[in-house]
């Protein structure tokens, strides 16, 4: 099946976006004109008749920018602090532009034990459920507020994929500062290669992959494939695409040779629950 075929026919849809993608590099400001071409191209996927369900990072980043604080924060209670304060400013700037298009958002916070524990697991699954049914965008991020290592996913990248898994959608879509998958960091090597289809998550693929990303960011393409082999087990498929223009989000749609595209190879021996406390 080709890919506009393929895309034809996704009706639940996840999208990411990073902190480095929402924000300008040279300040660390929200970049509003970035968001409000994110929450028109979701609005016109609402329109279209499918779910979609938006990942956010950024709290953190715009919580130390409205104090002033220039780096990334390492300290765990100075980053639940930013989280705290940023959250509420983030999701204040996503209402008003979702409104603009008569669209109603609902925030979703999660943590890796709402996950694990399986009455909450349910109630998570059920609230999209209804919120999806309801016609609403979620816009979900891990809760760093309350989030430790113990019980952190770590990167917006993995919490995406295990969002797709849960609510069974069959299309993530994840926001990078690359054209997607290369061969080698096209950052250092002129000669990387951008790979425009993966079928099959190898070790030796995984072993490809970069380290840490941006100084707001904290998934690399490590994190990234990882968050490919969740969704592609759970039956979804994936594209990594540059988030530096927007408008990449309708080309994967409309099946366009855009990012990186991992295929889904539903495994019947994926659990979502499994996975998780494995990793925990």
């Amino acid at each position: 099946m080709n890919r506009s075929e393929l895309m034809n026919r996704k009706q639940r849809i996840v999208i990411k976006v990073g902190s480095s993608t929402l924000t300008h590099p040279e300040t660390g400001a929200m970049n509003l004109t970035k968001m409000e071409r994110l929450v028109r191209i979701l609005a016109d996927i609402r329109n279209s008749g499918r779910d979609v369900v938006l990942v956010s990072s950024g709290a953190i980043a715009v919580g130390r920018k409205a104090m002033n604080i220039t780096e990334r924060p390492k300290e765990q209670d100075l980053k639940q602090a930013c989280a705290a304060i940023g959250q509420s400013r983030l999701m204040m700037v996503y209402q008003r532009l979702f409104a603009e298009y008569n669209k109603i958002t609902a925030q979703v916070l999660i943590t890796k034990d709402t996950m694990i524990q399986d009455t909450m697991r349910r109630n998570a699954r059920s609230t999209f459920m209804k919120l999806l049914e309801m016609g609403t965008i979620p816009v979900v991020n891990e809760n760093d507020t309350v989030a430790t290592d113990e019980i952190e996913f770590g990167d917006n990248d993995t919490l995406s994929a295990i969002v797709a898994a849960l609510i069974h959608a069959d299309l993530l879509i994840i926001l990078s500062d690359q054209d997607g998958f290369f061969t080698a960091d096209p950052r250092k090597d002129p000669d990387a290669k951008l790979v425009e289809e993966i079928t099959f998550i190898t070790d030796e693929l995984e072993a490809m992959a970069g380290g840490a990303g941006s100084d707001v960011g904290t998934g690399g393409m490590a994190a990234k494939v990882s968050a490919a082999r969740i969704a592609n087990d759970a039956g979804a498929d994936m594209v990594i695409a540059n988030g530096n223009d927007m408008n990449n989000i309708t080309r994967v749609l409309e099946g366009q040779n855009v990012g990186t595209l991992f295929r889904a190879h539903r495994n019947e021996n994926f659990h979502l629950i499994d996975y998780l406390r494995k990793e925990r």
